[in-house]
């Protein structure tokens, strides 16, 4: 990993990628990454995502396994789950397994692995506030989500294209951030702490979104997938 800048609280530093990262999170929760991954492969990514067919998205929904559901009140994106069978996907999962065991090195976090897929926002879509996971599921205790990613992959993206990602103060008391979809900019936040929400789009964004995983398997159920 090579030095990016990292944008934290307000100011900017120079440091390696999982170290800025690693600080970010131990102190504020999330990290703001500029011109995170090696441009040739963001450009290999953005080509792979627009070279899949229309058919290959399905309807984002809520909830997961029984409780999932289709709402377009709540979210009105498509998704492309990756599985990392394409070059630009391979390369970009094995990145961001580097990344786990940097931050389970410096922050002992557990984290186990990690699962994304493509996220297609057309025109006038949005996401409403909402957490990525919650902190006690009485079915499945905790929830195996513990670190959540956006990747960007806008590279024309305007002042007036819509489309940010709004960051929410835990208890929801006002923004914290407020995050332009620029191409090659990495955001990171602890999944059961942030609300967030996607603001509506008015030319279409592209990003690869996705989170770090505990175990939560026991000894009679594998943890579910996602």
């Amino acid at each position: 990993m090579t030095d990016v800048f990292v944008r934290q609280a307000g100011s900017i530093t120079s440091q390696t990628v999982a170290d800025a990262i690693a600080l970010a999170i131990q102190e504020k929760g999330y990290a703001i990454v500029e011109d995170s991954l090696p441009a040739s492969l963001l450009q290999s990514l953005l080509a792979h995502f627009q070279s899949l067919e229309a058919e290959k998205f399905n309807r984002a929904g809520i909830g997961r396994e029984g409780a999932f559901h289709v709402n377009g009140l709540v979210r009105t994106d498509e998704i492309h789950w990756l599985e990392g069978t394409h070059p630009a996907t391979s390369a970009y999962f094995h990145w961001m397994e580097q990344l786990r065991i940097a931050l389970n090195r410096r922050l002992f976090l557990g984290l186990f692995d990690y699962e994304c897929h493509y996220a297609w926002y057309p025109e006038g879509a949005f996401y409403k506030t909402h957490f990525d996971t919650f902190r006690f599921d009485p079915l499945r205790g905790s929830s195996t989500r513990v670190i959540s990613s956006v990747l960007y992959l806008n590279p024309s993206w305007q002042a007036g294209d819509g489309g940010e990602l709004v960051i929410y103060h835990p208890d929801q008391s006002g923004i914290l951030e407020t995050i332009a979809p620029l191409f090659g900019r990495l955001v990171l936040f602890l999944s059961v702490d942030f609300p967030h929400e996607v603001l509506p789009v008015k030319a279409p964004r592209y990003s690869v979104t996705g989170w770090f995983r505990k175990n939560n398997s026991l000894a009679d159920s594998i943890d579910p997938p996602r």
